[in-house]
């Protein structure tokens, strides 16, 4: 009889790494910790200063690669943080943060990891189903067994785990017209909430094309919004509006004269030289006023307010506290002044519907686009419309916005929070070429869900990872090649992680005439965030390009500083980051959600030592196409 061998769980050994940085008795930077750790002998550090005699010493016998990685995750989840030596100022050496001497005592980083938390159960496509297909067979005509399933389902709580390019839109707005059409639901009874109003729009586009007219179709702000303005008197009972740009620049202003401080002195302390690289005064204002909303605004979502400069480090704190004290000045000066912003909308809603139960508008069907970003306050909102069936569409794979309150564990554990549930997986993807669904799915292969299956078959595909000896020659190549490309510039993408990276090669496409836009993250001031353009290139910060498709995309920057990023254009975003988000996954998936914009051409360039670890060593070996 053949005993299977038991499999040590490695997943704490990460601990030792803290353990060992605890441990040494001087600053020390990744290579030194890397042979420490791996007990190389090789390292004349080691037996120069006896380190093989402390407890650490080869603990860890991964090989070095794997060590290295781990480390940049423990960098990029705040448990290490990289700082100047104290012998030599263009040193940068390792340092235990606050955070990670707590994970020593209580580690919970595996516990974060998504392939941890997936139990979703496959999808049951039975004869039963087959048979009710049949049935509908002009109405289902070219979608597949799974979408069929999530289009016609009885169940009354219904999940769509729908990967990039699998047709969610389509199966979302069939899902209307099979309740109107054939299950004879009244409109006015039907609510869905778009993420976007884009969306929203494209949503009722579709129906009308389909003969359907008055389905409710909200974001989830338009439809506080429409509650705030029937009910205002009663909620507020004075004239609370909508605050505006010129509220914040004044509310803030006001609130650095309360605290004696000069703006310019402020903004000039809070971002590094290199965050305020491409930006003017103005700019660099505007995203320091839009970091300090953006921090009370996650306070108001999540609900769980906390002084955070106390968890920040040393270096930090004088921001922190400037931030902290910012953000308690404007909640107040908001109240005393009659404003509300995107936020309120949300909570008074919330608060008058608790209030008043009886003006809580019936819904006999609620659907869910974008269900993965979802939030503790929406999911709230949804709770308290009680409908007794609610239609949910999301994909964890392209879950990008923790840092701003969004909670992947609301997917995840949809099957567990309610009863009478159709989990119905949609894997198939009509965007990509075969070849980019195979790299993709690569790209997340741990995390736990099936892979996606391609449709389309391209003759012209490509797929290049190239590395480049600086971003400028980076730059060249993407330049180039769009000049002497035969793909239209409106089907041409270029993404990159961080606004600077967009600002640079924007300046360089200025220079050689190349018609572009730009669509940057929050806060820049800069560029055209609504739409594709005729006869323009779209460069775009991966968090806007989210739901976009387009025929060649590059990603440039893939290197391992960008992905996962060890900058940041929002320094308040990152002191605020709560214990339970991982940012190595959710960097991971924004890295996921760029290659999967391209349909036919993907070009993923980078400079620097190496590409991001984000790179499997057999998408490596997926080169595809011409050369350079």
């Amino acid at each position: 009889m053949e005993i299977e061998e038991l499999k040590r769980d490695d997943s704490l050994d990460y601990v030792k790494i803290l353990r060992a940085l605890m441990e040494l008795p001087f600053q020390v930077g990744r290579n030194l910790l890397v042979d420490f750790l791996n007990g190389d002998y090789g390292n004349k550090s080691v037996t120069k200063n006896r380190l093989d005699e402390l407890d650490n010493f080869g603990k860890l016998l991964w090989g070095k690669d794997k060590i290295f990685r781990k480390i940049d995750e423990l960098v990029t989840n705040g448990f290490i943080e990289l700082v100047t030596s104290d012998y030599n100022k263009f040193v940068k050496v390792l340092s235990l943060t606050i955070r990670g001497r707590n994970e020593i005592v209580n580690p919970t980083l595996s516990e974060k990891k998504l392939a941890n938390k997936i139990e979703f159960k496959k999808t049951e496509i039975s004869n039963e189903d087959r048979k009710r297909f049949e049935g509908l067979n002009g109405f289902l005509d070219h979608f597949n067994d799974e979408q069929k399933k999530a289009v016609i389902s009885e169940n009354s709580n219904i999940l769509c785990v729908a990967g990039a390019g699998s047709g969610k839109t389509m199966v979302l707005t069939k899902r209307i017209e099979f309740l109107v059409k054939y299950k004879g639901v009244d409109v006015s009874k039907i609510l869905a909430i778009t993420f976007t109003r884009k969306a929203r729009q494209e949503m009722e586009k579709r129906l009308l094309e389909l003969g359907i007219k008055g389905v409710v179709i909200h974001t989830f702000n338009s439809f506080c919004e429409r509650i705030l303005r029937i009910h205002g008197a009663e909620i507020y009972g004075r004239t609370i509006r909508v605050q505006g740009y010129g509220d914040k620049i004044l509310a803030i202003n006001m609130a650095l004269a309360s605290m004696g401080l000069n703006i310019e002195e402020v903004v000039s302390n809070y971002f590094t030289s290199s965050q305020k690289k491409f930006k003017n005064k103005g700019q660099l204002t505007n995203s320091f006023m839009n970091d300090c909303f953006s921090v009370m605004d996650y306070f108001k979502v999540t609900g769980d307010e906390y002084d955070f400069s106390r968890n920040v480090d040393e270096k930090e704190k004088d921001n922190a506290r400037r931030i902290y004290q910012i953000t308690q000045y404007l909640k107040e000066h908001m109240k005393t002044q009659g404003l509300r912003d995107y936020t309120d909308q949300i909570i008074d809603t919330i608060k008058f519907f608790k209030a008043s139960p009886n003006s809580i508008p019936s819904f006999d069907h609620v659907l869910v686009d974008e269900y993965q970003d979802v939030n503790a306050m929406q999911i709230e909102l949804i709770e308290l419309l009680a409908s007794p069936n609610l239609f949910v569409v999301g994909d964890p794979r392209q879950s990008i916005f923790g840092w701003r309150g969004s909670d992947i564990g609301y997917i995840l554990d949809f099957e567990k929070t309610h009863t009478n549930v159709d989990l119905i997986h949609l894997t198939k993807n009509y965007r990509s070429a075969k070849e980019i669904v195979k790299f993709m799915n690569h790209s997340i292969s741990d995390m736990g869900l099936p892979d996606l299956e391609h449709h389309n078959e391209f003759r012209n595909v490509e797929i290049r990872i190239l590395d480049f000896e600086g971003e400028k020659a980076e730059q060249e190549f993407v330049i180039g090649n769009i000049l002497n490309s035969d793909v239209a510039n409106e089907d041409i993408f270029v993404l990159a992680r961080t606004n600077r990276q967009l600002m640079e090669l924007s300046q360089s496409m200025n220079a050689r005439g190349i018609p572009h836009l730009v669509r940057a993250d929050m806060g820049v001031g800069k560029g055209d965030n609504e739409g594709i353009k005729e006869g323009k290139v779209t460069l775009a910060s991966v968090h806007a390009i989210k739901g976009l498709e387009t025929k060649k995309v590059f990603v440039i920057g893939a290197n391992e500083q960008n992905f996962p990023c060890k900058a940041s254009d929002h320094p308040a975003i990152e002191m605020i980051k709560d214990d339970d988000y991982n940012k190595e996954e959710e960097e991971r998936r924004l890295f996921y959600v760029a290659i999967s914009r391209a349909k036919e051409i993907l070009y993923v360039t980078y400079s620097g030592k190496k590409p991001t670890h984000f790179i499997s060593d057999e998408m490596k070996q997926m080169n595809v196409g011409a050369t350079r």
